[in-house]
């Protein structure tokens, strides 16, 4: 059987109980530009890489606002991604309507999630290709989720998703014991180390990420580019140092290497010249 006899709509079942369309969204959302979200106990922080599609061309916004208290970054399709951050403002607004109060994150999230679930069951209807990181803050305190196509969601007190992502992952993984009694500042300072590690070596600078960060006494707010360069030049987060360092790496190698291949030649050589 081949496989793609399984994926022309979202309700279909292969053999082997899988949706194929749900894992294409997530694949996309798995290829698409990383996204850092990261909370403390009052403040919560997103990141993202600014991904560009030519020298030519800016790059797509990948963190929207939704009301004060409410952020979103997003990993996969943006467009769709759009699609949802403006039914979150929606919802928000609504909300702030009919009651006169923020709406609690949680609440916003099982919406959403629940929205994403039903592309999930009708046969006219296709999965949303992108991930989402909501961080907000409310009467409990800042939190962080996670929004995967399929309809399922995590609270996370760190999480990392988009390309290269695990390797922001083991990063924060390795730090997020600390995450809670964090400041503003910490908090900031690891988001952007966690995309450094994202980048593989190119060097960090304000043009190639976009920090946000939302907290007590502190509406959600994207910083620009200045603000985010003093802060990496503050950390001595670019990343010069390391490629510099494994650029001499491989120019010792390559001396080693041309050395042992002067004396192999010298060796095949010296019976021709005899």
């Amino acid at each position: 059987m081949f496989r793609n006899q399984y994926d022309t709509d979202v309700t279909t079942w292969s053999p082997q109980g899988r949706l194929f369309q749900v894992e294409y969204a997530m694949e996309a959302v798995k290829q698409g530009s990383a996204a850092i979200g990261l909370r403390s106990n009052t403040h919560a922080v997103l990141a993202c890489v600014n991904k560009a599609n030519s020298e030519l061309s800016s790059h797509q916004r990948k963190i929207f606002k939704v009301d004060d208290h409410i952020g979103v970054a997003i990993a996969g399709l943006t467009a769709d991604g759009r699609v949802l951050s403006r039914y979150m403002r929606s919802e928000c607004i609504n909300y702030g309507y009919t009651y006169e109060s923020p709406l609690p994150v949680g609440r916003l999230v099982v919406q959403l999630a629940d929205k994403a679930q039903v592309c999930t069951q009708r046969s006219w209807k296709r999965p949303y290709g992108v991930g989402l990181l909501v961080a907000g803050l409310d009467e409990s305190g800042a939190h962080l989720y996670y929004n995967c196509p399929s309809g399922n969601y995590f609270e996370y007190q760190a999480f990392a998703i988009g390309s290269r992502s695990q390797a922001a992952k083991t990063y924060l993984e390795r730090k997020f014991e600390n995450f809670p009694q964090s400041s503003r500042d910490e908090l900031i300072k690891d988001a952007l180390f966690a995309i450094r590690e994202t980048l593989q070596g190119e060097k960090l600078t304000s043009s190639v990420c976009t920090v946000s960060v939302v907290g007590v006494g502190e509406a959600f707010n994207i910083l620009d580019q200045a603000t985010v360069q003093a802060l990496i030049n503050e950390f001595e987060i670019s990343g010069e140092e390391a490629p510099a360092a494994a650029g001499g790496a491989e120019e010792a190698a390559g001396g080693a290497a041309a050395d042992q291949g002067g004396a192999a030649a010298e060796e095949e050589t010296a019976p021709m010249d005899i």
